[in-house]
């Protein structure tokens, strides 16, 4: 078996398939790097925890909702945040590890209205805003972070 080439040389054999396979699998996008995570796409994990941050000073001075938070004592808000930082990070392709509760045993019998998980959001929204993720990015996230409702939304 042999291939002509554009230069009118002729490449034999084993080499003849490997230049094939490689002219074949040449293309446009096998030229471009991989897609970035969501993950890189928010900065990384301090972009995240900086986001964190910002919504839990939003979700403390949210009065449709802080009551559930501000008598937290200290550790117990650096465990969430902790664990809000974590499943943010794993959620969107990082290298972190969410080793908290599951969102229905986190929230099992707090009798969580759809207003009130509605202001949470409204919150991370506004974090999300305040650090200027761009839109694609804050959709991929809250489409992410979504479905947690059902568990967390008293039915």
């Amino acid at each position: 078996m042999h291939i002509s080439i554009s230069t009118g040389k002729k490449i034999g054999g084993g080499l003849a398939l490997a230049a094939a396979l490689a002219f074949a699998g040449c293309n446009k996008s096998s030229n471009e790097p991989p897609a970035a995570s969501l993950h890189e796409r928010l900065g990384g994990t301090a972009a995240i925890a900086s986001v964190v941050d910002t919504f839990l000073v939003e979700v403390l001075a949210d009065t449709v909702i802080n009551r559930r938070f501000n008598t937290l004592p200290p550790a117990r808000v650096a465990a969430l945040r902790l664990n809000l930082i974590n499943q943010i990070c794993a959620g969107t392709g990082g290298p972190c590890t969410y080793t908290g509760r599951s969102m229905m045993d986190a929230h099992a019998g707090m009798n969580i209205p759809q207003a009130e998980f509605d202001a949470l959001v409204g919150d991370l929204v506004t974090s999300l805003d305040k650090h200027n993720v761009p839109e694609a990015e804050k959709t991929e996230l809250l489409n992410v972070l979504g479905p947690m409702q059902t568990d967390i939304v008293n039915k």
